[in-house]
């Protein structure tokens, strides 16, 4: 056991206790259903359900499903790069661990939007005290999900860490960010930290395959490996680009996908390279 998780990029700074009766928090915004209009971003629309759809990082994914059911999950913090599956990791946890249940059991902050003392005293305080009836979800503790938590204050953070200490028998906390560097030591301490690299071209080409066929795109290889190429392992910025240029030009290829992003078409560049070189 020991030796699978030193394999991975995971630091765990002490067993959490097991899983106990929590208090009750309000209803709050939590990941999104699968809406039907067109104008629904794709990142959304397909952003996996349970952790068995998460395209890549099995090493993680599996030790986290494991410790949610054994009724161990610990404070989390996941790192790394945009677009890697941090946060559809963590929502998927969500579904497992509260079933239908989960809009009552889990508080969804954007730390960028709210990143002061306040939001820590006021929301995440408030949720975590009160009383939490989960009518039949099959965990007992409550969730807060703090996104982009390296953009909080180093006051708000500060706070945060009591919070933490205070209620951490009936509320777990799951911290995503981009730079560990930028969460104070008192935090990353009271939490088990696991690294998001950026994706594999293999697990970015599965996902967007699985897209292609449920929207009946007819996109060819080249346009797939221009989708691969400039995403440079962010599975949200391979979907963006794959729905603009959908929606811009209807054709998908390697031409329409570099002309969408603003990028240099790469057989135009070697062209011209050549033209100047003669």
């Amino acid at each position: 056991m020991a030796e699978a998780i030193a394999l991975m990029d995971i630091d765990e700074e002490e067993n959490q206790n097991h899983l106990s009766k929590p208090n009750k928090g309000e209803n709050v915004v939590v990941p999104a259903t699968t809406p039907t209009s067109k104008a629904t971003p794709w990142v959304e629309k397909y952003r996996p359900q349970s952790l068995a759809d998460v395209a890549a990082h099995r090493d993680i994914v599996d030790t986290i499903d494991r410790l949610t059911s054994e009724n161990r999950l610990p404070h989390l913090l996941l790192y790394g790069p945009p677009g890697t599956g941090k946060t559809s990791t963590i929502l998927a946890v969500a579904r497992k661990l509260y079933g239908a249940q989960y809009r009552n059991m889990i508080l969804e902050l954007n730390a960028s939007d709210d990143r002061g003392i306040d939001v820590v005293r006021k929301q995440i305080q408030d949720f975590a005290s009160t009383q939490s009836f989960s009518f039949g979800a099959k965990a007992s503790v409550k969730l807060v999900l703090l996104d982009e938590a390296d953009a909080m204050t180093k006051d708000a953070q500060f706070a945060l860490r009591r919070v933490i200490e205070k209620y951490t028998k009936s509320t777990r906390f799951a911290l995503i960010c981009n730079h560990v560097n930028k969460i104070i030591p008192a935090l990353q301490s009271r939490c088990t930290r696991f690294r998001f690299a950026p994706l594999e071209p293999m697990h970015v080409a599965e996902r967007l395959k699985h897209v292609i066929e449920a929207e009946g795109l007819d996109v060819p290889e080249s346009g797939l490996e221009a989708l691969k190429r400039l995403s440079n392992g962010d599975m949200r910025k391979a979907l963006n680009i794959l729905q603009s240029t959908h929606m811009a030009s209807q054709q998908i290829t390697e031409e329409t996908v570099y002309l969408c992003t603003g990028n240099p078409f790469a057989p135009r560049c070697a062209a011209n390279n050549t033209l100047a070189s003669e």
